[in-house]
């Protein structure tokens, strides 16, 4: 398909990666807050379209996994933004408190420090639990 047609045209053709996957970014869709990356494969996609449930494609398990199935964390999707290449996806989502399998509302909970190269510091508390959420 013609650059123009993807970039500018009413299609939507999601261009997925050598392994068939497209990266997903899942945003708050109260606050913007950007909860965390993931990545879909064609599955994962038409089954979120179809439920309104974010469903991903797990890359260490290789399996689709529907967000929240074990946590119950879920996410309710309003909208799916695609960029002007078609191959990176936003998925605005209604969500409860704790999206990050390790307690926090975001995955992105720690930030590089000022003047370093190396070090973290955590920039956010965390919402719940996890070792009380996932009894393995």
């Amino acid at each position: 398909m013609e650059s123009k047609q993807i970039e500018e045209g009413l299609e939507f053709v999601p261009k997925f990666d050598t392994h068939g996957l497209i990266p997903a970014i899942a945003q708050d869709a109260a606050t913007g807050e950007v909860l965390m990356v993931a990545y879909m494969n064609r599955e994962a996609l038409d089954r979120t379209i179809a439920t309104g449930r974010a469903t991903y494609y797990s890359r260490s398990r290789q399996k689709l996994w529907k967000k929240g199935e074990e946590s119950g964390h879920v996410q309710q999707v309003s909208q799916i933004l695609v960029d002007c290449d078609q191959d990176c996806l936003i998925l605005k989502v209604s969500v409860d408190a704790g999206q990050c399998h390790v307690g926090y509302q975001s995955c992105f909970y720690r930030a590089l420090k000022s003047g370093s190269d190396s070090g973290l510091e955590f920039i956010a508390e965390k919402t719940y639990d996890p070792e009380a959420t996932y009894k393995k």
